[in-house]
């Protein structure tokens, strides 16, 4: 009892003393923090005290720097900079990505057109639904175009307004019917693809044939401001226009025209194939992988036929270059260029490779193919031999003692291979071999009933031997003539073997027009690597667009117009070969990428509508 009386007395003193403890630290805590705490600094009132020497001095600073703002004369910018990569890597990024979509924007209606007319002429309407799927890859394609082609425009006018504007001086009375032709192209390709079935099939070809006119009349345009930057025309020395046409109708405006043609159309057939592939590999029945490997073969026969005489189109081009420059072609074909054309040459080669395999695999799809497959291996040697000459280079790196044991650069017995006349007779007796598979595949599973057969085939050999042995022996004696001569032999082996195929062709069409057949083609049975095949065929050709867009363009080296407008940036060097590549190798990627989600989104087409759910009530 006692000791709780005492603990009631102990708690009675110490809680008055906690409390007052707790209240001073309170009290302390507070004087603290306030004393810390930020106070306006005392001043007079303004109205006082006159300003202080630096107030007056930022006022009359602002006020200096307004003036001389406002006093500045107008100076026309020469280029600017795109942070991390450069302005020249961003417009050729770009450049190449709006050219790689307006060449598939300009090539599918062309074989979509002839397509559609082959399926109106036979009635089969496998023909129409072909055409039909092809012309579904440009509604997207066509906007992909416009969006770079805008973003191109943009950027040359804020990256290099001085020269944009020397080339918009110059070719300004082009640009309304430009524009007026952009705005036709729109209404026929969207009034052809959905009036397709709405119109009179004669109708709806005359679309198809206004569409493909006014897309070759934008390419025509716009070629001519490329081929001027190259090849100037219709200006003084100081680049004073003097004629517009003239400017337009330049040196190299008509090779290249050509060779564009063909390569778009070649390139064309070559996604389009890769698209036909992309939907093989989905396909989960019989009749749709019967129905994307004709597809396939459609679009890998038009990427061929297309690819063939290209080389002779850039012929014509390097013909024309060299005609207009010496410094040109030298740089192109012996100087720093050179080496990309050893690139070329195996791109080349792997898409010769690439084709006549897949003509190869295809033929196992039609029965009765066993007599003609002895012939393969043949063919198979003879592209193998002209694909190692193509790709010889004239000098090889390497180090001092091999230098020292070759006698130079040059190899003493492959040095041979590396100059112009093996490699035209290569390249032409590479296209004969692949025409030959084309004709393989062509009579394969078919026997010729004409009375003439004989005849015919004798033909046909005679003119094929004939067309090598001109273009073998042209090869030769290019060896022991002096260069100009060298390069004027390129013409006649050029023709010979034009002239063969079309002769040949003109006598196959005829040899075979009723033939029997022992055996059906199975369409869809062909191994799954084909598909592959299509798809690499597809990059192969993508990239060596690319890379010769490289070639052609870097020829002007520190030129914007060549010998007119000279290019000052820091820019204005070549870069390396590797860079070069680096940079066309990226642009491909992001096409393909691109490209991907066309055929994707063209996919959405044949899936079923998403089904909404009720709610149960």
């Amino acid at each position: 009892m006692s000791n709780g009386a005492l603990n009631r007395k102990l708690l009675f003193v110490l809680g008055p003393v906690t409390g007052l403890v707790m209240f001073g630290a309170v009290v302390v805590i507070a004087t603290f923090l306030t004393n810390r705490e930020y106070r306006d600094p005392y001043r007079a009132p303004v109205a006082v005290v006159d300003p202080t020497p630096r107030t007056q001095g930022l006022t009359d600073e602002a006020a200096a720097a307004e003036a001389k703002a406002k006093a500045t004369p107008y100076a026309e910018a020469e280029y600017r900079t795109v942070p991390v990569i450069g302005s020249r890597v961003a417009i050729w990024a770009v450049a190449q990505l709006h050219l790689l979509f307006a060449a598939f924007v300009l090539a599918v209606p062309i074989f979509a057109f002839i397509i559609e007319v082959i399926g109106y002429k036979t009635g089969d309407l496998r023909y129409d639904k072909l055409a039909h799927e092809f012309t579904k890859l440009l509604s997207v394609s066509f906007s992909l175009t416009a969006t770079f082609g805008a973003a191109l425009t943009f950027m040359l006018i804020i990256l290099y307004p001085k020269f944009t504007n020397y080339m918009m001086s110059v070719f300004s009375p082009t640009f309304l019917p430009y524009v007026l032709l952009f705005f036709a192209e729109a209404f026929f390709l969207y009034t052809y693809y959905y009036g397709w079935g709405k119109f009179h099939p004669l109708v709806h070809l005359a679309l198809g044939l206004g569409l493909n006119l006014v897309g070759t009349a934008i390419m025509l345009i716009a070629n001519a401001w490329v081929t001027f930057m190259m090849s100037p025309n219709g200006v003084s020395d100081s680049g004073a226009v003097i004629s517009t046409w003239d400017a337009v109708y330049n040196f190299t405006w008509m090779p290249i025209n050509v060779h564009r043609v063909i390569a778009n159309v070649a390139f064309g057939g070559s996604i389009a194939g890769a698209y036909a592939a992309f939907k093989f590999l989905q396909a989960e029945s019989d009749e749709e992988r019967a129905h994307y490997d004709w597809m396939g073969y459609i679009g890998n026969m038009v990427a061929i036929s297309a690819f063939l005489p290209l080389p002779f189109a850039g012929y014509w081009l390097a013909k024309e270059i060299y005609a207009y420059s010496q410094t040109l072609g030298l740089t192109m074909m012996g100087g720093a260029f050179s080496w990309l054309f050893i690139i070329q040459a195996v791109l080349i080669g792997n898409l010769f490779l690439a084709a006549n395999y897949y003509l190869w695999l295809g033929m196992g799809r039609v029965q009765g193919m066993q007599p003609l497959q002895k012939f393969i291996k043949y063919l198979l040697i003879g592209i193998a031999l002209c694909f190692a000459v193509w790709a010889t280079p004239r000098s090889i790196i390497a180090t001092v003692s091999e230098l020292r044991a070759m006698g130079g650069s040059t190899h003493p017995i492959l040095g041979y291979l590396g100059v112009m006349s093996a490699k035209n007779t290569a390249v032409n007796i590479l296209i004969l071999t692949t025409f030959m598979s084309f004709l393989l595949y062509r009579r394969t599973g078919k026997i010729a009933t004409v009375s003439w057969a004989k005849t015919g085939h004798a033909a046909q050999l005679t003119i094929f031997a004939a067309a090598a042995i001109i273009v073998i022996f042209l090869g030769i004696y290019g060896y022991f003539v002096e260069a100009t001569v060298r390069i004027g032999l390129s013409v006649p082996q050029v023709s010979s073997v034009l002239a063969a195929m079309i002769s040949i062709m003109f006598i196959d069409v005829f040899l075979y027009r009723k033939a029997s057949k022992t055996g059906e083609v199975h369409w869809g049975k062909i191994p799954v690597i084909s598909q592959y095949v299509l798809i690499f065929i597809a990059v192969t050709f993508t990239w060596l667009m690319g890379l010769m867009g490289y070639v052609r363009s870097g020829l002007r080296q520190h030129w914007h117009v060549y010998g007119v407008v000279r290019d000052t940036s820091a820019d204005a060097f070549t870069p390396t070969l590797g860079f070069a590549t680096e940079v066309v190798s990226v642009t491909v990627l992001l096409f393909f990428m691109l490209i991907g989600f066309v055929f994707w989104l063209s996919s959405l087409h044949d899936k079923p509508d998403y089904a909404r759910g009720t709610k149960a009530s």
